[in-house]
């Protein structure tokens, strides 16, 4: 059979936190963050180990104390160029 070599565009962006952030600069990550303030399209946001991340072109993002999943690029070791934001209300991991 033969073998394809090509990238798979569907396999999921890395999920990362504050920590692995570093790891994966200049690549698509995935990660979720708890509002702290948002402004003009950049939201600082806090990891779930506890780190604070800058996301920029976050539009449309829920207000603090909103958790929200964050698709985009790697851009810095503490931030990510957003290129989609998924509100998870208040409440994320508590059932």
């Amino acid at each position: 059979m033969p073998h394809h070599a090509e990238m798979d565009t569907s396999a999921p962006s890395p999920f990362v936190n504050g920590e692995t952030l570093k790891t994966f600069l200049g690549r698509r990550v995935r990660t979720v963050v708890q509002v702290q303030h948002n402004e003009g399209g950049v939201l600082l946001g806090l990891s779930t180990d506890g780190h604070q991340l800058t996301i920029r072109g976050a539009s449309g993002a829920p207000e603090p104390p909103h958790y929200i999943e964050v698709i985009g690029i790697a851009d810095s070791s503490l931030s990510i160029r957003a290129e989609s934001c998924t509100d998870f209300g208040e409440n994320f991991g508590e059932i």
